[in-house]
C-alpha cells in the first residue's frame, strides 16, 4: 500500500492517497475519500460520504460524518465535533445529509462544534471550545457560544494563524499608502472651536473620485460583520462619523486592519478590493461614498472567486 494502516486501525476505503496515515482505533468506511500525506489520529471515525483534500491533520477522537468536505491542509482538534442533521430523531434519517465544507488551510480547535450547513472559510481559524451555528469568512478568527468574529489573520503570518495587528492612520493631515494595493488613509483637515469641531473634505483632492451614491449604516448589532465583497469598478470611500468600526481591506495577496473611529479618518478602497467592516461600536454610523450608482452585478461577493479574478487579471 502506498499508505499506513495501523495494525489496530481499520480502513474499508480503497481511496487513500500516497502518504497518509491512519493510526489505531481509527475506523475508515468504504465510501470515504482520503487524499494524500494526511494524519488520522487514533480514535478518529471516518463516514462514507466523507471527502478529504491534501496534508490535512485529523486529532484525535474526532468523528467525520456524512456530507463533510474537507478542503487540503486542513488541522482539525482533537475532539472537534461535526454535525450533519439540523433536526435529527433517533431512526428517522434524511434524505440526504447537509453538507458542510472546511475551506483550504483552516483550523478548527479542540472541542469546536459545527452545526451542518456551515462553511468554514479557507484559512479561518476557530478557537477551542467555538460553536459554530454559521458560515465563517475566509481568513476570520472566531471564538465563543456562539461563535463570533474576533479578528482576521494577518496576510504576512498566515500560516502560523496569528491575528493580524491594527494599522495606525497618520498623525497629520494627509494621504498615505498601504499595503493593500490602491487602498490609502485619509487623515482630513479638522477645525476646532469652541462652538464644536469641523471635519471637511474636498472632491477630488481629499475624496479622489466622483460621487455618484453614497449610503449610512447605523444600528449595527456589534457581533454582526458587513461589507463581505468586493467592486468590479465601483470605488469607495468610508468615513466613521460617529462611534468606531474596524475595516480589513483585501488584495487577494496582503490584508490589514484600520480603525475607523472619528470624523477626521476616511478610506479610500478601489475597484477590486475584498473589504470587511465589523466590531461596530453600538453608536457607530458609517458613512460610505461610491462612484457608482447601486448595479447589483458589479459585486464579487465570493471569496475564491474575487482571488481567481484577481489572479487571471479579469478585472481591477
Amino acid at each position: 500500500m502506498s499508505h499506513y494502516v495501523h495494525p489496530q486501525g481499520l480502513c474499508e476505503s480503497h481511496t487513500v492517497g500516497t502518504g497518509t496515515r491512519i493510526w489505531a482505533f481509527a475506523h475508515v468506511l468504504p465510501g470515504a475519500r482520503i487524499g494524500a500525506d494526511c494524519n488520522v489520529c487514533d480514535h478518529v471515525f471516518i463516514e462514507n460520504d466523507v471527502v478529504i483534500g491534501d496534508r490535512v491533520t485529523i486529532k484525535c477522537g474526532v468523528q467525520l460524518w456524512d456530507g463533510l468536505r474537507i478542503e487540503d491542509d486542513v488541522f482539525i482538534g482533537p475532539n472537534a465535533t461535526f454535525t450533519n442533521d439540523p433536526f435529527p430523531r433517533s431512526k428517522q434519517y434524511p434524505q440526504h445529509f447537509t453538507q458542510t465544507t472546511i475551506g483550504r488551510g483552516a483550523s478548527i480547535g479542540a472541542n469546536a462544534t459545527i452545526l451542518p450547513g456551515v462553511t468554514i472559510g479557507q484559512y479561518a481559524m476557530v478557537g477551542a471550545g467555538a460553536v459554530v451555528t454559521r458560515s465563517v469568512p475566509p481568513h476570520a478568527i472566531v471564538v465563543g457560544n456562539p461563535a463570533r468574529i474576533t479578528g482576521y489573520v494577518s496576510s504576512s503570518k498566515q500560516q502560523t494563524g496569528k491575528p493580524g495587528g491594527v494599522t495606525a492612520f497618520p498623525s497629520t493631515p494627509g494621504i498615505t499608502a498601504t499595503e493593500v494595493r490602491g487602498v490609502t488613509l485619509h487623515r482630513l483637515r479638522q477645525v476646532s472651536d469652541l462652538r464644536g469641531n469641523l471635519s471637511v473634505g474636498e472632491f477630488p483632492d481629499d475624496i479622489p473620485f466622483p460621487v455618484r451614491r453614497y449610503f449610512v449604516i447605523y444600528d449595527v448589532p456589534s457581533a454582526e460583520t458587513r461589507g463581505e465583497h468586493a467592486h468590479l469598478t465601483c470605488h469607495e470611500f468610508l468615513i466613521c462619523v460617529k462611534g468606531s468600526v474596524a475595516v480589513v481591506v483585501d488584495d487577494g495577496e496582503r490584508r490589514q486592519e484600520f480603525t475607523l473611529d472619528s470624523p477626521e479618518l476616511g478610506v479610500h478602497m478601489p475597484p477590486m478590493v475584498w473589504g470587511i467592516q465589523y466590531k461596530y461600536s453600538s453608536d457607530a454610523v458609517l458613512l460610505v461614498f461610491a462612484s457608482h450608482h447601486y448595479e447589483a452585478d458589479d459585486y464579487v461577493r465570493d471569496y475564491d472567486r474575487f482571488v481567481a479574478l484577481k489572479q487571471t487579471g479579469a478585472a481591477g
